[in-house]
């Protein structure tokens, strides 16, 4: 069966503008235009569009979806695998954040009572999902999966007082690293202070720290579009910045 960008729009529940912009960035062409020039899509566009909506809904940038799909490699049926996988994983932080909210209602309306710890476990599993759906893919592959399941489960371990902690130390070290851009120094005592907080706040998520690991990772922020836009957002260069200033904290600058 084909559909028009209308009908096709209705059925995915999209906006018509949604489509006619994939098909401008290449991520989903239309399977043909007809003789009045309008675009028709086909079963093959149907199933790939479905992916797209997959991948968006686990909030993953178009830049990469667009990398997957078109892949030469890409196998459709170990996609949807992994997409189950993943949406599993999300009705499950769904449902702790539910079961959270309802215990808060009873907790308020003084019915029972409730450990500091539960109120948090929602949303550290939250942050886990998050990033492995924006990055867990290139760290696994990195790290492997040993070193990304134990840094998984030590977030999920966090008091509320680390989790508080962690979450002023990130942005600690976004304050002081704008601060330190200034200074066009990264060898400067702004400069390797960021690189220290950078440190501190690592070890809330890695089981061990090595230099070696840090200064790796301090290049993926350079490498991999996504972590460059992440510290580049209000200051670009920022990402190349703290490259150079963790690796000569590191002693990887060689």
């Amino acid at each position: 069966m084909e559909y028009t960008v209308q009908k096709l729009a209705q059925m995915a529940g999209v906006s018509s503008r949604t489509l006619r912009y994939y098909d401008e960035i290449g991520i989903l062409k239309p399977a043909r235009i007809n003789s009045s020039g309008y675009r028709i899509y086909g079963q093959a566009e149907v199933d790939r569009l479905q992916q797209i909506l997959f991948y968006r809904e686990l909030d993953v940038s178009l830049e990469s979806i667009k990398d997957i799909v078109t892949a030469p490699s890409f196998n459709g049926v170990q996609a949807l695998r992994e997409h189950r996988e993943k949406l599993l994983d999300k009705r499950e932080q769904l449902e702790t954040l539910i079961s959270n909210v309802e215990k808060t209602i009873v907790l308020t309306e003084g019915r029972i009572n409730m450990k500091d710890k539960e109120k948090f476990e929602g949303f550290k599993q939250k942050l886990v999902d998050d990033n492995e759906a924006k990055y867990g893919k290139e760290i696994r592959e990195k790290y492997g999966n040993e070193t990304v399941n134990k840094s998984n489960q030590k977030v999920k371990g966090m008091s509320q007082e680390q989790y508080d902690e962690v979450t002023k130390l990130a942005a600690e070290v976004i304050e002081t690293l704008h601060a330190a851009f200034k200074t066009g120094d990264p060898a400067g005592e702004l400069a390797q202070k960021t690189a220290e907080l950078h440190r501190q706040w690592l070890c809330f998520y890695w089981d061990s720290y090595s230099k070696e690991a840090h200064a790796g990772l301090a290049q993926m922020y350079v490498d991999d579009p996504r972590f460059t836009a992440y510290y580049d957002e209000k200051q670009p260069g920022a990402a190349e910045f703290l490259r150079d200033a963790v690796h000569i904290y590191t002693g990887f600058n060689k």
